[in-house]
């Protein structure tokens, strides 16, 4: 049997989840075949999308296709942090050259960047040197500030601000304005380029106010609608963050909500905390292992989002500072 290995304290005596050599070779075993699937299906739904406003425009398919190409623009990221584990693709240089140019800068992530920032989160989880904590270390929040994001976020208040950021860390200080644009062209051309390239898709197929209305406007709302979302349901109010399989919450959801708010078996997050090598296609083999082996009662588990979201904002007065991260984060850059 392979253990898993816990850092943490009071999981030292504990009964850890173990994998057989079968299981850790199958959890282990990526496809380029289904990384070309998966990244095809996120590009293929987005182009559905569009397709489905621009033949049937009306106010009801244009929030149906924000909604749904939003979604998928989460999916790109979270194929993009595959890539980041080395799971996306078998090949390496496949993995590296798709999940970058392919996945993330196209929504605003450097693949580069996210790399070491993101191993780091996982080294530490819920600790102090978790880069991340700071995204649900102010949990739980009133409803109050939970909703007054919220509008920010659907307002695209959000969105615009971030990448505001980012452009004013990336300039940097120098005194020379041509020198402080040479650094933001640096650090931004890969995004500006695929969406140029995006633009002229639509330009081509004559529809070039897509690129704004159904590619720019989801990526602004939506997408940081459902990013917000999801990293409550992570690491937010979870039972013990010294504890691998209660500091990270794994979300059980239906098709649908799965289809626009969790795409790619991302709500399978305590697993893919625990068996980091496992592509995400195989994060419900390893739910069902650990249920198997008896972990089910230890584990953080939610029925739901809405589940986690009462937790999250049950705290009764707004006397203290808001949650949600302050300042720029671009090696994070919108994921």
């Amino acid at each position: 049997m392979v253990p898993l290995l816990f850092s943490f304290q009071n999981m030292a005596t504990a009964a850890q989840p173990t994998l057989s050599p079968e299981q850790d070779a199958d959890l282990r075993e990526r496809s380029d075949w289904m990384g070309a699937y998966l990244v095809l299906h996120a590009w293929g739904v987005i182009a559905l999308a569009m397709a489905f406003f621009i033949a049937w425009p009306n106010p009801l398919s244009f929030i149906a296709a924000v909604i749904i190409i939003g979604g998928r623009q989460l999916g790109l990221a979270i194929l993009m942090h595959d890539a980041a584990h080395r799971a996306l693709f078998k090949n390496t240089r496949l993995n590296d050259t798709l999940g970058a140019f392919l996945c993330g800068w196209p929504v605003g992530a450097s693949l580069t960047l996210y790399r070491p920032y993101h191993l780091s989160h996982h080294r530490h989880t819920q600790q102090k040197d978790d880069p991340d904590l700071i995204l649900s270390a102010p949990f739980p929040i009133t409803a109050k500030s939970f909703w007054r994001k919220m509008r920010r976020d659907i307002l695209g208040i959000t969105g615009v601000q971030r990448r505001l950021e980012f452009f004013r860390m990336e300039m940097g200080q120098d005194p020379s304005r041509l020198q402080r644009l040479k650094n933001l062209f640096a650090a931004e051309k890969y995004f500006a380029l695929s969406n140029l390239a995006i633009f002229a898709v639509c330009a081509a197929a004559g529809v070039w106010w897509a690129y704004f209305a159904l590619w720019l406007l989801p990526l602004l709302t939506w997408y940081q609608v459902i990013s917000r979302i999801r990293n409550i349901a992570e690491h937010a109010v979870v039972g013990d963050n010294n504890d691998r399989l209660r500091n990270t919450r794994t979300t059980l959801t239906h098709w649908g909500m799965r289809m626009v708010l969790a795409p790619y078996w991302v709500n399978y997050h305590l697993e893919h905390h625990l068996f980091v090598f496992t592509p995400c296609w195989k994060l419900p083999a390893a739910h069902r292992m650990l249920i198997e082996q008896g972990f089910g009662p230890r584990m953080e588990l939610a029925e739901g989002y809405g589940q986690v979201l009462r937790k999250a904002v049950s705290k009764p007065h707004d006397d203290s500072t808001p949650g949600g991260p302050k300042g720029p984060r671009k090696s994070a850059a919108l994921i």
